[in-house]
């Protein structure tokens, strides 16, 4: 058995370029010195392992990348063995739902912009977490408290999201939703996936308007990285048998100590810091990362 794993996930628009992309991803490791095995088809036109030796995992994502020119697949490098993790500890906005729940509701009072540019100053790094939240809710204070349900109904599950909970969850997995964001939203989501647990701010409500204020403490990354290791501890999980997966620079810290840390169409300074990443591909990326066949995904005809 081959030490490393590469595995090549095509976004529909590339599904018919799989099998001369994984012919390419060869020759690129194969040229970088790597010894390389046989490919093992996953999902025909879909998803494909490439085993090898003798490269770092990272620098044989980098390369595949590279060889795979622009088409939308994903190359994800990793040990071979212990793939299929016992937890998964994902991020909420931009990850497992599509929207930032704070520009959701910022726009119901005209002020989604100015919302979104600190959201993505904060995600991409560069400003502080608690304190871009701050800024941003404090712009909502006097907001009818009713306007989050409003914005609840917003709410778009990333497709994949279903499927990978219910995989892992289905094979002995736990489940953890994690998210510098807020509790209202985390909840509803918890149960419409089955996730097992969620971690989440809580905004203020007076009166039945917003105050303008988060209750402390607020949680960001050191409290995402601290739930990753505490759930493991718990459970009798080893690091390495966990996953995390976000988008944001609030995540690099559980990325970075998870088995399988994933950049989910990261933030420029999150991807390019990220063990492994998806850039093109959804959730259910993550289960062909760990190993799980067309067959085996639970919830495969919604995929």
């Amino acid at each position: 058995m081959a030490e490393f794993v590469l595995t090549l996930i095509a976004a529909p628009a590339a599904s018919g370029q799989l099998e001369a992309a994984t012919d390419a991803a060869a020759l690129a490791l194969r040229e970088r010195g790597a010894r390389v095995g046989r490919p093992d088809v996953l999902a025909p036109a879909v998803a494909c392992d490439l085993p090898f030796d003798l490269l770092a995992p990272r620098e044989a994502a980098a390369a595949a990348r590279g060889a795979v020119g622009g088409l939308p697949i994903d190359c994800l490098a990793q040990r071979a063995a212990g793939r299929r993790k016992r937890l998964l500890v994902a991020d909420l906005e931009a990850t497992i739902i599509a929207n930032e729940m704070l520009e959701e509701i910022a726009s119901f009072v005209g002020l989604r912009a100015p919302v979104e540019r600190i959201t993505w100053r904060a995600m991409n790094g560069e400003i502080d977490f608690a304190a871009a939240l701050r800024q941003r809710v404090a712009l909502l204070k006097g907001m009818k408290a009713s306007v989050l349900d409003e914005a609840g109904a917003r709410i778009r599950i990333t497709p994949g999201a279903r499927a990978l909970v219910a995989t892992m969850r289905a094979n002995g997995a736990r489940c953890a939703l994690v998210t510098g964001g807020f509790g209202i939203y985390a909840r509803r989501v918890r149960d419409q996936l089955g996730f097992d647990y969620e971690i989440a701010n809580e905004i203020e409500i007076e009166d039945g308007r917003l105050t303008g204020a988060v209750k402390e403490p607020i949680r960001g990354g050191d409290e995402k990285l601290a739930t990753l290791l505490r759930l493991a501890g718990e459970q009798g999980i080893a690091l390495g048998d966990t996953l995390a997966v976000g988008d944001g620079a609030n995540d690099l810290a559980m990325i970075d100590a998870a088995g399988l840390g994933v950049a989910y169409r990261g933030k420029p300074s999150v991807a390019a810091l990220a063990s492994a990443r998806v850039d093109h591909t959804d959730l259910a990326a993550l289960l062909y990362a760990q190993g799980y066949r067309r067959e085996e995904i639970v919830g495969r005809d919604q995929l």
